[in-house]
């Protein structure tokens, strides 16, 4: 069995949003040493979005083993994407890295067109990319920061499904990062918890629309997960203490993450749609 780090957690370095991996202490585990694949998603050709780090990193490493190839979409973290490529590669698997905006609906259309012309089909699209910071109140909340989580967090979701689709055969998954906050939300992440939600919802009503293309949709809810995200966006007393409001009583590691994703992803799950998987640390959903 695996060991994990429980919290308290040491003070880390300043962290700039979204926060880079190897700034963190400890590291996050993305499964390097003992996610072991069984060709459970050969020959598939995935998109994953914040790919970068996090639970984006573990879940293209976990696709890589299990037979498939990635396109690592990412923001402008250069040196964690690749590293993710990198996971991908060693694996006898093709990265393809794509930097950009998702809060852009032309850049979603790019990263589409991309995974296209490189792989000639899109297999599983996961999105995954997340915006989130924490606020007191309402009134600290800028417009700005209202409109930016909103777009990066569900807008980009839209639009990558919709450039995605005429390039997804029977059979095709979709996968939507969702969180625990969906259904209970956290009162300092406002704007996020409200996204959080706003994709439980897209992901049900899409699952329905696509059923008879035969092609599946879920989401995961994680509860809370170590990834570069959170001491970059959490003041440093709530970091400390992370993941100790669960009953495991510390942070998930992305790995933990990852099988999730690949089950979803494979056959072994083909009637399952429209569903939310909970990995919480025993805090259990609505």
């Amino acid at each position: 069995m695996t060991y994990f780090p429980k919290p308290p957690f040491d003070r880390q370095r300043p962290l700039t949003p979204p926060g880079r991996d190897a700034d963190m202490d400890p590291r996050p585990d993305y499964g390097e040493a003992h996610y072991r694949g069984s060709d459970r998603l050969s020959g598939r050709k995935a998109i994953i979005t914040g790919a970068d780090s996090g639970i984006g990193r573990a879940v293209a490493l976990a696709f890589a083993r299990e037979g498939a190839d990635v396109l690592v979409s990412y923001y402008d973290e250069h040196e964690d994407a690749r590293e993710t490529c990198r996971l991908v590669e060693s694996a006898g698997r093709t990265a393809i890295p794509l930097p950009g905006d998702v809060k852009d609906p032309k850049h979603c259309r790019a990263i589409v067109d991309r995974a296209v012309e490189a792989f000639g089909q899109v297999d599983v699209l996961v999105n995954n990319a997340a915006h989130q910071k924490t606020f007191a109140n309402p009134e600290e909340i800028s417009d700005e920061e209202w409109e930016v989580t909103f777009a990066t967090n569900i807008h980009a979701m839209f639009y990558l499904v919709k450039a995605a689709l005429p390039h997804m055969k029977a059979g095709g998954t979709i996968i939507n990062t969702t969180s625990v906050n969906a259904d209970t939300p956290s009162p300092q992440l406002l704007a996020y918890a409200t996204t959080k939600g706003a994709i439980q919802n897209f992901t049900g009503g899409l699952a329905q629309m696509l059923a008879e293309r035969e092609i599946r949709v879920n989401c995961v809810a994680p509860g809370p997960v170590w990834t570069p995200l959170i001491p970059s966006t959490m003041p440093e007393e709530k970091m400390r203490q992370f993941g100790t409001q669960v009953p495991m009583k510390r942070p998930g590691q992305p790995c933990e993450l990852a099988p999730v994703y690949v089950l979803l992803a494979s056959p072994e799950s083909s009637y399952v749609s429209g569903a939310t998987i909970a990995v919480t640390g025993g805090k259990p959903i609505l």
